[in-house]
Formats: structure tokens, sequence, C-alpha cells
């Protein structure tokens, strides 16, 4: 999915201009730089950029009514907000994308890799009646490739073995805490994360605050250390990406699978290790709620290259298998 450019509309940061004047509606203002991108097919920015947004508060994404999808993050020239919008359908489709700040540069260059340029959906051959049912209702759907691997890699880290709400209580509290307000306009209230050093420079105590415990805190503290050198894994193959990561005690191939699926885009980085995954899949190919990881491997297998792919359109698809076992225990660390 390469796309294309409109040389009218590809714009270039110069003294904080851009060579393309504000289109209507456009939020650009002073500082802002702007790109406009034609993916090469569908697109459905909510199902692709979606997999980046770490609950429904996350203080660094944001969706808002016109349709855009807006996000902060720290590039590595610097942090830098993005807004990016759609207008058209089909082969009409037209990506509108405007940044601000240090890293502004860094997202545009970035942005049709961001959009999934780089996926290949014509690699996808549904082998279920299920999957291809999702896959057919979703043709829009496309992996994003961020190129950027701690921006995922922590609040993975913070999502080991507790509840969703229970991670995204904490990424929130620490992003706000820790990190600093979003450049550009301030009216959604977005943050950038918190740097490696500031990352590693957290008191037990706000750790302990944020409800997270000291393995998982000490996980985080690890990593940022070799911030850069984990960095390098997403310009890697898959397997040589994963044992970058997985050489960080603390992050294992649960870990290591859910951040490359963000930050390298891999259509095959299927995630190993989780409570529930392995059950939906079993339970919507072969009826087994019961499966482990050996029996959704084997049930996948027809799917090798696009098993991540393939997993995200049978949760798309919602047929999971009904509750019969409690809510897992959520922890007090933090409340008090």
């Amino acid at each position: 999915m390469a796309g294309r450019f409109d040389p009218l509309d590809r714009t270039a940061v110069r003294g904080g201009r851009t060579d393309v004047p504000p289109g209507p509606g456009s939020t650009a203002g002073a500082g802002a730089a702007q790109r406009r991108w034609t993916p090469d097919g569908p697109l459905d920015l909510g199902l692709t950029l979606g997999p980046l947004r770490r609950g429904p508060a996350d203080p660094t994404f944001r969706t808002t009514p016109d349709g855009s999808v807006w996000r902060a993050t720290r590039t590595p020239d610097g942090p830098a907000t993005l807004r990016v919008s759609r207008t058209g359908t089909g082969a009409a489709t037209e990506i509108d994308a405007e940044a601000w700040g240090a890293g502004a540069a860094w997202l545009l260059d970035h942005l049709p890799a961001l959009l999934g340029a780089g996926d290949d959906p014509a690699a996808f051959v549904p082998r279920h009646r299920l999957v291809h049912a999702s896959h057919r209702r979703r043709p829009g759907l496309r992996l994003t490739r961020t190129g950027l691997v701690l921006e995922s890699l922590i609040p993975t880290v913070l999502e080991q073995k507790v509840t969703s709400d229970e991670a995204y209580r904490a990424w929130r509290r620490l992003v706000r805490q820790y990190g600093e307000p979003a450049p550009g306009p301030h009216g959604l209230n977005l943050h950038v994360m918190p740097d490696p050093r500031t990352w590693a420079m957290i008191p037990s105590w706000d750790w302990h605050r944020a409800g997270v415990d000291a393995k998982r805190s000490d996980t985080i503290v690890r990593a940022v250390r070799v911030a850069s050198r984990l960095e390098e894994a997403a310009a890697m193959d898959l397997p040589e990406a994963a044992r970058r990561l997985e050489a960080v005690p603390g992050i294992g191939p649960w870990t290591s699978a859910e951040t490359l699926q963000r930050s390298n885009g891999h259509p095959d980085a299927v995630t190993t290790g989780d409570l529930h995954l392995p059950g939906i899949i079993g339970y919507a190919l072969a009826d087994d709620r019961d499966a482990d990881d050996a029996a959704m491997l084997e049930l996948l297998a027809p799917y090798a290259g696009q098993r991540h792919r393939a997993a995200r359109l049978i949760l798309l698809a919602g047929r999971t298998p009904p509750r019969r076992t409690p809510r897992m225990y959520r922890s007090d660390i933090g409340r008090f």
C-alpha cells in the first residue's frame, strides 16, 4: 500500500511555516506543518490507529467528533502532536495531516508507514468462514507501523498480569504526572510521555500510587536505560527484533509481540502467553474454548506470515466464548 503524494500538497517545515495554506476546517496555526497523502486503497483510520490507544482516556490519543485522530508522541527529533483526518471514500480517499512540535517533520515523513503504507493486505488469504466474513466487512484495516518502540513497550509492560483498567489507569497517571503538555492546540489536553531519563527517575512511591508493582517498574527502568538499543528494533526483522527486546529481563514473548505489532507493523507478530486470546481463537475457529497457546498456533498455522492479522480479524468478529469464571482479581496496589 504505497499510496502517492499530491505534489501541490506535500509540505515542508521552513521556519515554522508550511508551503501549503490550511484548507477548510483546518486547525493549523503558527508552527503547524501539513501533508496530504493519498492511499492506494480503502483506509479506516479508527481500525488502523486504534491499537495505539491505551484506554478511553489515554492522554496521548484522542478522536474527535469530526473523525480526526490526534496523537502526541516523542519522536527521535523531540515531542510532537499529529492530527490525521480523511476526506472522500474508496479510490477518492485523501489523508490530511497536521503536526506541531520539534518532531513534526519526523511524524509527517513517517505518516504513510503509520497508516499502513508498508502493509500488504493482498497477501492475506482467509481460510475460515468467520475470518473471511470479518475480512470482507473491514477492507480498510491496515497494520500501523509507528517506528517507535518505547512508546508501545512501556504501556505493554504496564499491562502485564493486571486488568486492562488497572494498566490504563497507571499509564494515564504516570504520563500526566511525568510527561509534558503536547505541542500545538491545547484544547484536548494531550500529553507526551516522559523521556527515558524521566522514566528512570520516577520514585518508588509514585510507581506504587499508580498501582505498578516493583516487577513491572523495574522492567521499565531496565528498558529505558537501553532505550537507544531497543529503538533500533523498529528497523529489524521480526525474529531479530523480538530477541533484542527479550534480552531485557522482564520482557518475554507476550510483551515483545504486543510491542512489535505496533512499532514494526509485522503481520505475523502473533501474541502468545495471553490469558484470553487462545480461548477466543479456539472458540471462534474450532468451538474449543479451552485452547492453549499450542492449539491456537495450530489453528493459525494456515495463516503463517499473517497470523497477527488473522488474530485481529477474529477478535473484530466478536465471537467470544461465554464467561464462566470470575473476573481477574483487581489488586489494591496504589488504592490508598
